[in-house]
């Protein structure tokens, strides 16, 4: 097979997985959400338990009028479902798939990149809560900057450790290096890893900034049709980029204990589901935390953590 024949199928499978994974933690979410609260739900649309229900509320979001507040900042207010998005599709191009570089765009300092780049869907909220010109969108948006900013910080701290561990930048790299010790030793970074991560993608029990008992729904209340779905679709995608560094980084990426390299691809996306499951059970599982208690659990837990592993990884790898 030529060269550049191999390439491109190998891009297109990371493109077509990468892209359909939100679409199926979408469905999955509403399915398990259902059985999980005792509720059946929509089950209608679809010959089986409502399969097709999540593209039918795709249909109805194209369909649903465009409304814009009269006082809102037209341009950022229509920008912002864009960037939104933007963040975590670039994040999806250099996480890896599976060995041999299946991966979109392979880079040395790939792990930068992604927690750069995850950094500035906080630009979204802002934007969409400024721009709607309403005091609860504005609260919303408020309330996300303060998380955001808080998180990012353990966040990154917890990714250091295992850049530390692995000795390098690279996501392939990093799966490269990794080995089921890690599970015991980076076990406090992978903590506080997935919990900032709930936090950065403003998933429950972290989704203070929405709260629709509280806010009516937060920085998205005046968005509609189109622009809406854009930001669930965000927020899934940052599912599934959430799940897939904390495969890459702590669960070995394509490393199992069955199949071979060639197969390294289905270990990832088999952990990646596993990863979101726990991710939808949260979301059922606890109660929305308070704004406080969302920072004391930022400040006064994980970022002594995220220190003390830091810590512990660079004295084991000075004894190395």
């Amino acid at each position: 097979m030529p060269v550049w024949l191999d390439l491109t199928i190998r891009l297109a499978a990371v493109v077509i997985a990468f892209l359909t994974l939100p679409l199926i933690v979408g469905q999955t979410e509403h399915k398990v959400m259902a059985h999980m609260q005792g509720r059946l739900g929509p089950m209608y649309a679809g010959a089986y338990h409502g399969w097709a229900q999540l593209i039918a509320d795709g249909v109805k979001f194209v369909q649903k009028e465009e409304v814009a507040p009269r006082a809102a900042d037209k341009p950022v207010f229509k920008l912002a479902p864009l960037v939104a998005l933007f963040p975590y599709l670039v994040a999806l191009l250099v996480i890896p798939l599976g060995p041999n570089d299946l991966v979109a765009q392979p880079l040395d300092i790939g792990l930068f990149l992604v927690l750069a780049i995850v950094g500035v869907g906080i630009v979204a909220v802002l934007m969409a809560g400024w721009a709607s010109a309403n005091k609860y969108t504005l609260i919303g948006a408020m309330r996300a900057a303060a998380q955001l900013l808080g998180y990012e910080l353990p966040f990154v701290l917890a990714a250091a450790s295992v850049a530390m561990a692995a000795g390098t930048l690279s996501l392939s790299g990093i799966v490269e290096a990794w080995n089921p010790w890690w599970l015991l030793w980076q076990a406090p970074a992978l903590f506080v890893f997935f919990i900032a991560g709930l936090a950065e993608i403003r998933r429950p029990p972290f989704d203070a900034p929405i709260a629709d008992s509280e806010l009516v729904f937060g920085y998205l209340t005046e968005y509609t049709g189109l622009r809406f779905a854009f930001f669930l679709l965000a927020e899934y995608v940052g599912i599934v980029v959430i799940a897939a560094l904390t495969t890459v980084l702590f669960l070995g990426g394509w490393q199992g204990p069955f199949l071979d390299a060639q197969l390294g691809w289905l270990w990832t996306l088999i952990k990646i589901g596993a990863v979101s499951f726990v991710v939808i059970w949260l979301r059922v599982a606890y109660p929305r935390l308070r704004v406080d208690q969302l920072q004391k659990l930022c400040w006064k837990v994980l970022v002594p953590i995220a220190l003390g592993q830091l810590a512990l990884t660079a004295l084991v790898k000075v004894a190395i």
